[in-house]
């Protein structure tokens, strides 16, 4: 826990105080770090070059304030209107000429400013050394585009390289002189002047573009060699997120329409049902045998998460006193050994603290048929979180939302048979399952959980009434901090209120739910299983089950809790 927990301080440290002297810098206060990514309000702001790119837990708090320094001077120096006319749509002209426009900002730091340079040199050089370990730079395409950003770094900061990395580049250097040493000149000269930079930028992305367009063919070979060669330099895509896929997301015309009142046709078919009691007791017992047997061979330090939890949300709490301290308070019934013993020093008492976790996590699972696949994976993470949760000090609930038909079902035919009024809102049988109250032990729980792997539990998802439910419950409870942490892999999806409405009708109500219920001082987590899901969820993570579970999946989630903006 020590190592994991000293880590998730640093990082947690890192953030907010780069992110102070960001908001100082820009005068912007909507602006902070989570993830290692810069956010203003629940916008991401992408980070334009490779050398901006964070790693959670490895970078050092230079290297932060080196990513914040830079990033304030893009907001500050850069004209957005005037970069946007220039910048090209082949994807790695646009990497060219973006990384470039970020380096010509970082070579504006005002003199004044000598502690911002210090640190803007040491990010880019400590982002070069880490290219080079990578081993990235031993492809022609990774020297290629390394070459290019020594050589432009260099003439924009006026900072010699090191020796190694100049004996490094001497022949890649040559072969570009001739073509662009006249646009790297002219990139220095115009540095200044944002309009009269742009043309020499373009004309070193449209070179560097044609090299490697010219030299790499699409073929499945080379195309898997350059996404490798490419981990570093094309993260600085908006919609992409450590190479998950980002949830696809728009404006429902229904909804606006509607003035954001979200309609249901009907509630008369909903339900809210145990879970364990739509599957046989004999099925019960085999899918819990069959969990314990992959939970035995999963190697998951529980204890370990157990102790890591408890230090994120526990709060200390007085509990009456220690004795027999050589500080603190006098403690009155000793006084006598004063007097009988006077070197004794033991004559004190302090106050004793206990962790005590006045908190709850309620975990919602999408149980939409694309989820199908992952559902044993799922009850194993959950039964993992449940037992840490839980020896923790912390309350926790299992939930899940699906329907009960699938296309509309009898809420559809009424529908129908009523005249297809336009625009009916959600049309179909909202299921809301509960695998496991606050108060149930995991003892008591651990045979309802299973109940997640019964497949046909699984149809079509309504996201937005699901965390409005699963809010609800939480706002019952008396605690100081209530989590809800949404499992799902995709966007809201019922088939027959999309026809009904429009595509984004049931994702609009989602962001509107989740963006109520977190002004109302629930803190909701997105989980995305194979899918980046923040533009619904400001704090997010995304994670890969396909390979099963390990520490590192727990470690990022530990990482994810930590981050909660102070306000």
């Amino acid at each position: 826990m020590g190592d994991t927990q000293q880590r998730i301080r640093y990082q947690y440290r890192a953030e907010e105080l780069s992110a102070v002297v960001l908001r100082a810098l820009t005068g912007n206060m909507q602006l902070h770090f989570e993830g290692g990514r810069l956010y203003d309000n629940k916008q991401r702001v992408p980070a334009y070059a490779p050398h901006l790119q964070l790693r959670p837990g490895i970078d050092s708090l230079a290297s932060y304030r080196g990513v914040a320094d830079s990033q304030a001077l893009r907001l500050l120096l850069s004209d957005a209107a005037e970069h946007e006319k220039w910048i090209p749509d082949q994807p790695v002209e646009r990497l060219i000429f973006e990384w470039l426009e970020q380096l010509r900002v970082e070579s504006l730091a005002p003199e004044s400013w000598p502690g911002v340079r210090h640190n803007l040199i040491l990010r880019y050089q400590t982002w070069s050394d880490a290219f080079l370990e990578s081993g990235a730079a031993e492809t022609s395409l990774g020297i290629l585009l390394f070459a290019f950003s020594q050589i432009a770094w260099s003439r924009l900061m006026a900072h010699a390289l090191p020796e190694h990395i100049q004996d490094l580049l001497e022949p890649t250097r040559a072969a570009l002189a001739p073509a662009l040493g006249e646009a790297f000149a002219g990139i220095r000269r115009c540095r200044h002047n944002q309009a009269g930079f742009a043309p020499y930028a373009l004309q070193i992305a449209r070179d560097i573009g044609q090299r490697v367009q010219s030299e790499y063919e699409d073929s499945p070979e080379t195309a898997n060699a350059r996404r490798g060669a490419f981990t570093l330099s094309l993260d600085f895509e908006q919609d992409e997120s450590d190479g998950f896929v980002l949830v696809h997301s728009g404006d429902s015309e229904a909804f606006i329409a509607s003035q954001g009142q979200y309609r249901v046709f009907t509630s008369q078919y909903d339900q809210e049902l145990q879970a364990a009691s739509l599957v046989r007791q004999a099925l019960l017992l085999a899918y819990r045998e069959q969990l314990d047997q992959r939970l035995a061979k999963q190697g998951i330090n529980i204890a370990r998460l157990s102790r890591a939890l408890r230090v994120l949300l526990a709060q200390p709490q007085r509990d009456g006193w220690r004795f027999g301290e050589e500080e603190g308070v006098i403690d009155g019934r000793r006084l006598a050994q004063l007097i009988s013993s006077p070197g004794e020093r033991r004559l004190f008492r302090r106050d004793q603290f206990k962790p005590v976790s006045n908190c709850t996590v309620s975990f919602l699972v999408d149980c939409s048929g694309s989820m199908k696949q992952y559902s044993t994976t799922l009850a194993l993470m959950l039964d993992i979180f449940m037992r840490a949760l839980e020896q923790a000090g912390v309350g926790t609930e299992i939930l899940g939302f699906t329907t009960l038909a699938w296309n509309g079902g009898r809420a559809r035919r009424d529908w129908l048979a009523q005249g297809r009024q336009p625009m009916p809102g959600r049309l179909n049988e909202a299921c809301h399952l509960v695998f496991k109250e606050v108060d149930t032990s995991w003892r008591r729980a651990r045979s309802q959980i299973v109940a997640l792997m019964k497949a046909d539990l699984f149809r079509e998802g309504v996201d937005g009434e699901a965390v409005q439910w699963a809010s609800q419950r939480l706002l019952e409870r008396d605690y100081e901090r209530r989590i809800l942490i949404v499992l799902s892999d995709g966007c809201p999806m019922d088939g027959a209120t999309s026809l009904a409405n429009d595509a984004f009708y049931l994702d609009n109500h989602l962001k509107m739910v989740v963006r109520q219920y977190g002004q109302q001082g629930i803190e909701i987590i997105g989980l995305g299983v194979g899918l980046d899901l923040s533009p619904y969820y400001s704090r997010s993570m995304a994670i890969d089950l396909s390979d099963g579970l390990d520490n590192a999946v727990f470690d990022e989630f530990l990482y994810l809790l930590s981050g909660r903006r102070r306000r």
